[in-house]
């Protein structure tokens, strides 16, 4: 009984150290610019000496920040949108090319299926630095530089939510799906109704985890994106200074609210597109 008190405890505190990143962000949004000074001032500012400090709660809590981001900060809402559109096309691209995909892969045999499918794994595990040079090239050529489409395009056919949905594709027993020929469905009525309401699971984790993804791009708008009024939000975030701390706090927060919702909304999707992503064949 002793052990199961001290690991919860232990837990309780690993929890609240992991969560700390958040406390910080949501506390530094309700302060107001003079505190934010004072606490960060040694980062920010090269005549301000000393050590960097932090309250856990603003001395005086204020939402001037909000108020200015929400209602006298265009640019923000310009970011927001774009972020918004980029990941909407992305992740619903993905869906429409993605699931035809993966449920190919995990219920038809046939020729180059194994090699075909080891590409996609090689794919999905090349950081964004190993095939920046080539997509740059493609994309000039299709002349989709400096344009939403040159991050729409390349994530629409992104291998890692096919490899998510494929792995519970295969998780379909194949008596069900033999039940239904026997009974006249064609495949893509077997397809329809049957393999993606059982997927369900595994493509509602591909389309959290891809939304987080694409929420949070920078490598690639910064390479891609000339023209700042088509950056997305996560763009914008890093510009922090001692004149703009506050609102800087504040977009983040707002920025991590939607992933919040999103993550919550589909978490327990996402759990168990993780556990069968782990199963092996």
């Amino acid at each position: 009984m002793m052990r199961k008190k001290i690991t919860f405890i232990i837990l309780v505190i690993l929890a609240l150290f992991m969560c700390f990143p958040v406390i910080f962000l949501l506390a530094g949004s309700f302060m107001s610019v003079d505190e934010l000074t004072t606490y960060l001032g040694p980062v920010l500012s090269e005549k301000t000496k000393g050590y960097v400090t932090w309250g856990l709660l603003p001395s005086y809590p204020t939402i001037r920040a909000y108020v200015e981001l929400l209602f006298d900060t265009p640019e923000f809402f310009v970011m927001f949108w774009n972020s918004v559109k980029i990941v909407f096309f992305s992740v619903g691209g993905q869906l429409i090319f993605g699931i035809p995909a993966a449920w190919g892969f995990s219920r038809y045999n046939f020729k180059f299926k194994r090699f075909l499918f080891t590409i996609y794994i090689v794919l999905m595990l090349m950081p964004f630095q190993v095939t920046m040079l080539s997509s740059y090239l493609v994309l000039d050529k299709l002349h989709l530089l400096n344009t939403h489409g040159s991050l729409i395009l390349p994530a629409i056919f992104s291998t890692f939510s096919v490899f998510i949905m494929y792995r519970f594709f295969c998780n379909i027993p194949e008596s069900i799906i033999e039940s239904a020929r026997i009974d006249g469905a064609s495949e893509i009525k077997i397809f329809m109704k049957i393999g993606i309401p059982l997927g369900m699971p595994g493509i509602m984790s591909a389309v959290v985890l891809q939304f987080l993804e694409y929420w949070n791009l920078i490598e690639q708008p910064l390479t891609f994106l000339k023209d700042k009024a088509l950056w997305p939000l996560s763009i914008y975030l890093p510009n922090i200074t001692l004149e703009n701390a506050d609102i800087a706090f504040t977009a983040s927060a707002v920025t991590l609210i939607a992933a919040i919702i999103v993550f919550f909304a589909g978490q327990s999707y996402l759990e168990q597109g993780i556990a069968a992503s782990a199963v092996k064949e």
